[in-house]
């Protein structure tokens, strides 16, 4: 980490920022702050604002959980967001469990470019190429945007993954940057065997 962690949990917080710090345990729940809060909570505005958007994104939408999480995966596979990605790949392997071919799935999902949806469903290749186009591109085709409705994910649901792909992009290159969590020099901790 680029700056020291704050204190696990920050002292001499005032009753305003002690509030922030408890909305923070709570998201959190019984396995605490972890490393990315203790940078964040060097603002505890910051820190607020963060708390309240990812808790939306992560637990408050209607998105299916292989889609959000296939977002997450592919946003800190492409940003080299070691931290990201090795806390979200087994939350989406018991997502993609129900279909099973979960490695097959997982590789594909770690090309950097992929030319084929492979084992992925229509939908789960729709996501793919929109975080793709989002992450890498920042502007979005048409093609790749219609693709969405194609698969049937509603307006609600566009929104939703648009938001879980941009604030993702937010959190990999807060990671990246601060070198949270000491992963950048190490890598992904389950690789698939994609080269960078």
């Amino acid at each position: 980490m680029r700056i020291p962690y704050t204190d696990n949990p920050p002292k001499n917080l005032n009753p305003e920022e002690q509030e922030v710090l408890k909305r923070v345990q709570a998201r959190r729940g019984s396995k605490g702050l972890i490393p990315l809060d203790l940078a964040l909570l060097h603002s505890p505005p910051v820190a607020d604002g963060w708390n309240a958007l990812l808790g939306a994104v992560r637990t408050k939408t209607d998105l299916y959980a292989d889609t959000r999480e296939i977002a997450i995966c592919r946003v800190a596979r492409i940003n080299e967001a070691w931290f990201e990605w090795d806390a979200h790949i087994p939350i989406l392997a018991q997502a993609l469990e129900r279909e099973g071919n979960v490695a097959e799935k997982l590789q594909k999902l770690d090309e950097l470019n992929p030319t084929d949806k492979g084992p992925l469903s229509d939908s789960q290749w729709a996501v793919l190429q929109y975080t793709d186009a989002m992450t890498k591109d920042v502007k979005v085709s048409d093609e790749t945007f219609h693709a969405l409705k194609d698969v049937g994910l509603n307006d609600k649901e566009i929104v939703e993954l648009t938001a879980t792909v941009a604030s993702y992009n937010m959190v990999s290159r807060f990671l990246v940057a601060l070198d949270v969590g000491e992963k950048n020099t190490k890598g992904p901790r389950v690789n698939f065997g994609s080269t960078a």
